[in-house]
């Protein structure tokens, strides 16, 4: 396996764990301050949008080879 093909799968992981990291703040932070079911809804709305947002935008500049 070459360096550049172990860096590709390390940063796919690293990726992946940041983002259920965020996933788990975002849960944790509606635990917190008990959200309730909507509030739970809106905050993983509002918050997880800029995360999606990151992750399509990685996608669409693979997917367009630039």
């Amino acid at each position: 396996m070459r360096l550049a093909d172990w860096e590709g799968l390390m940063l796919n992981i690293g990726i992946f764990v940041f983002a259920a990291f965020v996933f788990f703040i975002i849960y944790d932070l509606a635990k917190r301050s008990n959200a309730g079911k909507f509030g739970t809804i809106i905050l993983f709305l509002a918050l997880g949008l800029g995360l999606a947002a990151f992750v399509i935008k990685t996608i669409i500049v693979e997917l367009m080879g630039i």
